[in-house]
């Protein structure tokens, strides 16, 4: 139940601020004084889509085995400038042909990247970054979930001169997807490492954008996206969040513009023993020209969410999701917007589609509260209707061909192991039905294995 206010400033101030607190006298001291920081990997993914593998369209049951390294290094200070780069890569021994088409578009692919390349500088409450970067907002979002952390190439500013205030603006003008084949443009089997491209996942948009007579995509080209934030804590126990994004010329100059907006509001009531979370978003999406407008991407989401934290070691919540008729919402730019109802394997995009009413409870426990530090479990049912789109011209992207109800189980065990500081071990599993014109099973096993160091 972490909100996304909170990532929002983790991006410019933990990425950045680690550069402010101290200051080196020459360059030479600068690159000495640097932190190095690192992961290793080693992540198994098992997945049954509940169909049969036809053509190029990735479906079927395939598991995968990756190792990875993230491997990066942060100067120290020099008259508030700083430098710092990560590195990722992913190796994938023992991947069959079924295995390098199920995961193509979001875990196969071996080799090396170099994700950030970035350039800080401090002056007073003022904070900028240059370069190749991880981003964390409601609207521009890098997703981790996979071996290959997404990153763009952008330039974010941030400013907290006034009081109980955080004003961020930023730029993008390239993005670096999970796997070469991210945007389904190469054979599944011959995915790679992912590189910096002139285009982006814009999530929410489904996969109904055809790319040949069997393939996909969520992802378009674009001339730029340009974003603001504010974050306002002023009011005692109220944070609220505002965002708002413009991307130029998606999908070429013939598809027009997209604007994406979001608005949150957290409010925490303490109690005695526990807090109790009253949250409310609103996110919507806008686009200019005839032939991007027939997309059907102008929707709006409300979402609500009441929870419990604290309570013994518990953590509980229910939330609720509703999209607007006939018109779908783009979630942002990157894999990594969220919402609500948003089931933990699945994902977003599935509560994000035109006519979409979704439902989540969330349960989770902290063993800290019995004497078993480290461990934590979690456990998630999720229901999403989405009625068939009509009364349109054209296809609506991410929306239903028939009235669709779909429901997810979902758990998650967590164990940062004491014997061995900064090693992780957590698995996750979900069970899915998808109830349409037939019903589709499907389930997802994801066991990753993190140490840190």
């Amino acid at each position: 139940m972490k909100l996304a206010k909170l990532s929002l400033v983790a991006i410019v101030v933990a990425g950045l601020a680690s550069s402010s607190f101290a200051a080196s006298d020459t360059l030479a001291d600068a690159f000495k004084n640097g932190k190095v920081n690192g992961e290793l990997r080693a992540w198994y993914f098992d997945r049954d889509t509940g169909d049969q593998n036809t053509g190029a369209i990735a479906k079927g049951n395939a598991d995968l085995f990756s190792t990875g390294v993230m491997l990066g290094y942060v100067t120290d200070s020099l008259n508030g400038l700083s430098l710092g780069t990560t590195f990722q890569s992913s190796y994938a021994p023992f991947a069959d042909r079924d295995a390098k088409n199920l995961y193509a578009t979001d875990m196969y692919g071996s080799g090396a990247v170099l994700s950030e390349a970035y350039l800080t500088y401090t002056l007073g409450k003022t904070t900028a970054k240059v370069g190749r970067q991880f981003i964390a907002s409601p609207l521009v979002n890098s997703s981790g979930s996979r071996m290959i952390k997404e990153a763009f190439q952008a330039a974010v500013l941030i400013n907290t001169d006034l009081p109980n205030t955080t004003l961020v603006a930023g730029y993008s003008d390239k993005f670096q997807g999970r796997t070469s084949d991210y945007d389904k443009s190469v054979a599944g089997a011959d995915s790679e490492i992912s590189s910096f491209k002139k285009e982006a996942v814009f999530y929410g948009a489904g996969t109904s954008t055809a790319r040949g007579a069997t393939r996909s995509s969520n992802v378009f080209g674009f001339d730029g996206a340009y974003t603001a934030a504010v974050i306002n804590s002023s009011i005692t126990n109220l944070t609220l969040t505002g965002q708002y994004l413009f991307v130029n010329a998606v999908a070429g100059t013939s598809g027009g513009d997209a604007q994406v907006f979001y608005a949150e509001g957290n409010y925490v009531v303490p109690l005695s023993n526990a807090k109790v979370l009253l949250d409310a978003t609103y996110r919507g999406s806008r686009t200019s020209n005839a032939i991007f407008d027939s997309l059907h991407l102008e929707g709006d989401m409300y979402q609500g969410r009441v929870g419990v934290t604290g309570l013994s070691g518990f953590n509980a919540s229910l939330a609720y999701s509703t999209v607007s008729s006939d018109q779908s919402v783009l979630l942002g730019a990157g894999n990594g917007p969220t919402t609500y109802t948003a089931p933990l394997i699945k994902g977003a995009e599935a509560t994000a589609g035109a006519n979409t009413d979704a439902y989540k409870f969330e349960v989770s426990y902290d063993f800290a509260k019995v004497g078993v530090t480290g461990l934590k479990v979690l456990g998630q049912y999720t229901k999403i209707n989405q009625d068939m789109a009509g009364g349109t011209s054209g296809v609506v992207f991410n929306g239903a061909s028939v009235d669709t109800e779909s429901t997810f189980w979902d758990g998650q065990i967590s164990y940062d192991l004491p014997s061995i500081k900064g090693l992780t071990l957590s698995l996750q599993y979900e069970d899915g039905q998808k109830e349409a014109a037939t019903t589709v099973n499907s389930n997802d096993l994801r066991f990753r294995a993190n140490y840190k160091f």
